[in-house]
Formats: structure tokens, sequence, C-alpha cells
């Protein structure tokens, strides 16, 4: 025994009762580990991304249980480790995340276990393709029955596991579980296939509406001729022990981070959230009541995910918890409508944090849009991504307006002219230089070119291997994710961790081997005699894994701005160009029009859809109602930003007590780009259409959030307490001059 006794002397209770022991975790997070790996592996973040920015995460409570549910998953792993990283350097929070079990073998499943992940089997990553074919044989009066010709469903199928369709013209396949097998032409499903799609794939018949109801109810079967579907199978997936491990950690006080879409993809709208995330939440709060969890919405916003320097805004949504009345129900055998209720509350809140269009051509319109509705300065990355999502709010519920389709035509007409032109939208300006002006900046332009290119052309060339594998291998890595996916539409979300994964691999490989050459050139002739003879080689080697990744670093950050000045000389050239200036001249001018077309529809919809639309304007109006342009440090956003129609309108009372005094348009007015008020450095964005602005009085950012300058009396106040400053402080400066006030001598 322990306690060195025998057994028959000890007492009956201990034995009766013994002492508890702490459950072990199954997927243990150790801090160490944690702090190490996202210390090591988040220079890959800075490297790959030009700007990676945080908003809201003064929201993200700093203790307790919470369950961060973030989407779009657009990224693949990079996703996880931003959101790690983000969170631990905002909010000082670890989380775990939950990551497919397919992907925990070599490095990634390596990096999974220092970070306490939970792996989970998915079964869209176990469906096979099965055999024979499949149809409803009586769509409209037993939609639940399947029967298969050629099919073996009593071998390949089992009991609650799924049944996928293929994916058509982009759309995702559809998938439903196995509730009964019948034999081994005839199962049985839990609920019926919904939508069009997946029941023209049933039936073959044409007489379907959106909703998949038929419009010809005489006809009872399928179209005659038709044999069936291609389909394919999955085994039931226990996630017992995946729910355990969440409900542990959660319990705990702990951090859980899932991705509720359910896998990557490249869409520019949220796929249908699964039921896990609600399940986990509900859960949770089963076995616990009163631990306290917190849902925090992650909006992951990337401009171009995929390519390399690309930006981010990784957007916290304010804290919301479950109902009880919901917890309520899922304990008591009601657990659909519990489910279905979290999963909407979860929808509405990545709602508010993320932007999402139908289709890119949409999105591209609503950037083209925004772009053309910001005449003024420019806007911090943030306020970019909120003013997108504003106008994607827009859109979807004015989409049948005539203004809205005729405003939408007119941007795509735009758009198309200058990827023609092959120019951007901030170039567009440079038709007003006058010739001289164009002349001397495309000059300056070009010899900063020459001289960046010194830093450029060694790293370029040293490192030009890497660049060409990683693109190589992420195209073909993209094209096998999108053979195997239902849901992508390039695969592009995978390129990103490819384009990482092989740089880390290579480059390693490639230092090596050139510091190896270095070292033995100094062994053979000592560089050709111009390294000393005392110099030995073994330091060479060392030596080029310093200036080798120096000279890789310099090229790196030499070629970005480069890149900028490049891409900024043709349209110069078109302005200079006789036949191409008349073309971007009246491209000018269609600009001008058609900004004001944006303008004014945005002025007639955006009461309608915002009661304090004036007060809580993100961009000063460029035009009055006289025509005449206003200045850009006009209205902006106020203290309290407004609840889109479709965002969920959630009570701010859980977030901490720190916050609730924090306005919900966390821009914290123009104050906070002063230095000594900023949280953060500056943006150190070029963007032209998004790169940082908010100068002091600068449109979008008030300072309403930080004093009362919104009413005259709090500006008179405001303006009295200066002045009375500024006299007490030339006081003491007088003082320690030997001056008084009545012997102040004149300048």
């Amino acid at each position: 025994m322990a306690d060195g006794k025998p057994a028959e002397e000890a007492p009956s209770s201990a034995v009766a009762e013994p002492k508890p022991h702490k459950e072990k975790e199954l997927y243990p997070m150790s801090d160490w580990k944690y702090d190490a790996f996202l210390h090591t592996f988040s220079v890959l973040v800075d490297l790959f991304f030009r700007e990676v920015h945080p908003r809201g995460a003064w929201r993200v409570p700093r203790t307790g249980p919470i369950l961060f549910v973030a989407a779009p998953h657009a990224n693949q792993f990079v996703d996880g480790l931003v959101l790690q990283r983000t969170l631990k350097n905002e909010a000082n929070r670890r989380v775990g995340l939950l990551i497919a079990e397919k992907s925990v073998h070599g490095f990634i499943g390596w990096g999974s276990r220092q970070t306490g992940s939970v792996p989970v089997g998915r079964a869209q990553d176990k469906a096979k393709p099965a055999s024979g074919l499949i149809y409803l044989p009586d769509p409209i009066n037993d939609p639940t029955l399947i029967r298969g010709v050629g099919t073996n469903f009593e071998k390949e199928a089992e009991v609650g596991g799924m049944i996928f369709l293929p994916s058509v013209k982009g759309q995702s396949g559809s998938s439903v579980d196995i509730s009964k097998i019948l034999g081994p032409e005839e199962i049985r499903i839990k609920r019926p296939f919904k939508g069009k799609v997946p029941v023209q794939q049933l039936t073959g018949r044409d007489d379907i509406d959106e909703k998949g109801s038929f419009t010809n109810k005489e006809l009872k079967g399928i179209k005659d001729g038709y044999e069936g579907t291609k389909f394919k199978l999955a085994p039931h997936i226990d996630q017992t022990e995946v729910y355990k491990a969440v409900f542990h950690r959660l319990r705990s006080g702990g951090c859980i981070g899932i991705f509720p879409e359910g896998g990557s993809h490249d869409r520019t709208e949220l796929l249908p959230l699964k039921a896990g995330v609600a399940i986990m939440a509900l859960g949770t709060l089963a076995e616990d009541p009163d631990c306290g969890l917190q849902i925090v919405p992650v909006g992951m916003n990337y401009f171009h995910a995929h390519k390399f320097r690309s930006r981010a805004v990784v957007e916290f949504g304010a804290p919301f918890q479950i109902p009880n009345e919901l917890v309520e129900k899922y304990k008591n055998n009601e657990r659909r409508d519990a489910i279905g209720q979290t999963l909407d509350m979860v929808h509405q809140a990545l709602s508010a944090v993320t932007v999402s269009s139908p289709d890119y051509d949409t999105l591209m319109c609503i950037q083209g849009a925004r772009r053309l509705y910001n005449t003024g300065k420019k806007l911090p990355l943030p306020m970019v991504v909120e003013l997108n999502r504003r106008l994607a709010i827009g859109f979807s519920k004015y989409k049948d307006d005539p203004r809205i389709i005729d405003l939408m035509n007119n941007v795509k007409e735009y758009n198309k002219q200058l990827r023609y032109l092959n120019i951007r939208d901030h170039q567009v300006a440079y038709a007003r230089m006058t010739l001289p002006v164009v002349i001397f900046t495309l000059l300056y332009r070009v010899a900063k070119l020459i001289v960046l290119s010194i830093g450029v052309i060694p790293g370029l060339f040293l490192f030009a291997p890497v660049f060409a594998a990683s693109k190589i291998i992420s195209h073909k890595k993209a094209k096998e994710a999108l053979a195997g996916s239902s849901v992508k539409i390039q695969g592009r979300d995978v390129m990103a961790t490819w384009k990482l994964l092989v740089a880390m691999a290579f480059a390693p490989v490639l230092y090596n081997l050139y510091s190896m050459i270095l070292a033995i050139k100094v062994y053979q002739d000592h560089l050709w005699g111009y390294v000393p003879d005392w110099v030995p080689f073994w330091l060479m080697f060392v030596g080029g894994w310093i200036v080798f990744p120096a000279i890789t670093f310099a090229a790196l950050r030499f070629g970005e701005v480069g890149m900028d000045i490049f891409k900024s000389l043709r349209p110069l050239v078109l302005c200079i160009s006789p036949t191409s200036s008349y073309s971007i001249h009246k491209l000018r001018e269609r600009r001008a029009e058609l900004s004001e077309k944006v303008v004014k529809v945005i002025n007639d919809l955006g009461p309608d859809m915002y009661e304090d639309f004036e007060q809580t304007r993100l961009v000063a109006d460029p035009f009055r109602a006289d025509g005449v342009r206003e200045s850009s440090g006009g209205a902006s956003s106020r203290a309290g930003e407004p609840t889109p129609p479709d965002s969920p309108h959630l009570s701010r009372k859980n977030t901490t007590r720190s916050s609730q005094a924090i306005p919900r348009n966390e821009s914290f007015s123009n104050i906070g780009a002063i230095g000594m008020f900023a949280t953060r450095p500056p943006s150190r964005s070029r963007s032209r259409s998004s790169s940082s602005g908010g100068g002091f009085g600068s449109a979008g950012f008030p300072v309403s959030g930080f004093t009362a300058l919104d009413t005259n009396e709090g500006f008179n106040e405001a303006s009295s307490k200066i002045r009375a400053a500024m006299r007490q402080r030339g006081e003491l400066r007088r003082r320690k001059s030997g001056l008084s006030s009545d012997g102040e001598e004149g300048d």
C-alpha cells in the first residue's frame, strides 16, 4: 500500500470510497510545448502574409472555457496556425483545435500533438465509391426508400453510415445517414434528400422546383428509362472519444477551436455548418451547467488567401452563451430542436464577422463597389472588411432591386475594362496627372526599381529552386484536392499550406547545399584566394547558414517593394502612349460617373437597412446633396455600430467587465492612430485599396468612442480643458526661463 499499512488495517470507509483521481486527458496540452511551437513557426505567418490584422480581440474573455468557431475555412492548416498565433498574442489564450484524423501524420501530426489538437474522424474522408446505381422508386410517397441496381448494401453499407451523391457543376454532393438496411438492393435513410439537384440525380425527372418538390404529382416514380446515379458509402464514425476529450477540455476551463464547416474550401460563401459544434457546446453544458462556457465567432477574412505576401483580418465577434432552455431540451431528448437552434445562433454570429457572397463574380462586384464608394482617404484593413460585409448584406437584401441590378452590371463592365487595360482601380487616378509629371514619376520609379533590384536579384537567384518547387507542387496538390472533394471550386484552399510545407522542407536542404559548396571551395583554394589562409573551411560553412538566409530575407523585403513599383509602371506608360491615354482618360471619367452612382444608391438604400445610417456610416458621404464634394473628414462611424438586418443581435452582457464600456466599433476612433494611444504599431500595408490610413481627423475614425465630442457641450468642455492645460504648460515654461507673464518677450 502507499501508506505502508497492511490491507487488513485499512478502514472500511477507505475501501468503500477510494480517493478520487484526476481524470486523464486524452489529448493533453503542454503549455511550454505549445508556446515553443508557436514561437518557432509563427515566423511562417510573418513571411507568407504581408499583414495579419486582429480585430475585436478585446472581446475574447481572458478566463473561462471558450469554444471558438472560425469560418470560412479557406486556408487549410494555415488557418489553424493564424488563429492560434493571434489568440496567444492578443488575448494570451491557448486553444486546442479539432483536426481531421487523416491529417494526423508527418509534420502536421507532430505539430498537432504539440498544440493539444484533437483528431476527428470524418465520414467524407472515408467515403468510397460503391458498386451499382441508386434511385428513388417512390419519391413522392416514400422519399426515404432508396433502391439500387447492382448494389450490395448488406456488405458495403452499415447502419449509421452515410451515403454521398456526386457533385454537380461545382455544387457539393448531398449526403444523408443510413437508418436501416432492408436488403442488398434496398436501404432506408434517416431523412429525405432536399433540393433540386439531389432529387434530380435520384429520379432523372425535370419537373422539380428549387426546393426539390415535384410539379407533376401524377407521375409517382422516376423518369422512364432512367437507371440511377453513382454514389459513395462511408462507414459509421464513432466520435465518443472526440466528444469526451472536448468536454473535458472545456469543463477544465480550456479553449477549443473548430471550423464548423467541416473542411477547407475556396468558396465565397459559408458552407452548411456541421452539427458537431452544437453537440460540443450543448454536451459540455449538459454535464456542467455552471462551467460558464462561451462561444466566440471568428471571421478568417483573407485577401487572396493562397498568394504569397497577401493580407488577412482575423475578426472576433461578441461572445455569447447557449440559453438554458436549449440545454434542457438537449437533456430531455429534444436534441434535434436544440442542435438546430444552436446552429442557427452560430451561423448568425459567423455572418457578423465574415463576408459572404453567392459567387466569385458577385464578390468582385462588391469589392469594386466598395472602392468606388470610398473616394476619400484610404481605409485601414479592418474597415475594408467591414465595408465589404455591409455591402454584401445590402446586395443580399436588395439583389432584385432594379437599381442594384443596373449598378452591378455597370461595375462588372468597369471591372472588365480594368482587366482589358491590365491595371487596377487605384491606378486610374494617374490619368489626372499632367504629362511632365507622368514622365518624371515613371523615370523616378524605374530608377528606384533598378536600385532595389541590386538587393533582389541575388536572393531571387539563390531561392529560385524553392519558388519553382513550391509553385509546381502546390498546383499539383490543388488538383488532387479538387478531384477528391465535392465542395472545392479550384482547390486554392490547400495551396498556401503546401507552399509553406515545401519551403520548410526544401529551404534548409538548399541552404545546406550552398554552405557545403562554399566550404569546399574555401578548402580547395580559399575561394579563389579571396579568403585569408587562416580562416577554417568549417567556419565558412557556419557563415553560409547566416549569409544565405539573410540574402533571401533581404530579397523578400526589397522584392515586395519592387513588385509594388513594377505594377505601377504600366498605367504610367498608358498615360504617355497617345493611343492608350485616351482609353485611360475615358476610364477615369467613367469611374467618376460610376462613383456618383454607387454613392447615390447606397445613400438611397442605406437608411432602409440602418435607422441611424448617417450617424454610423463607415465612410463620409463624398458628395453633398447639392453635388459639391465634401472634405474627407466628414461624418463616419460612431461609437455604436448598427446591427445588420441579417446578422445576430447578440447581447454584450457576456463580455468581460473591462470590455463592456468599449464601443462595438473597435476602431477606437482616430485617436488610436496617435503613437502614445496606439495599442499596436501602425499598419505597414501599401495596398492602394486597403492600406492603413486614418490620420487624425480622417474619415472612418470618430472620436466619440473616447469622448463626448458629438455634442456642443462636450466640445466646449474639451476645448476649455485643452486651453487651460496649454496655459498651465506655458506658465511652467516661463517660470523655468525666468520670465513672468508680465515680462514676456515678443517674437
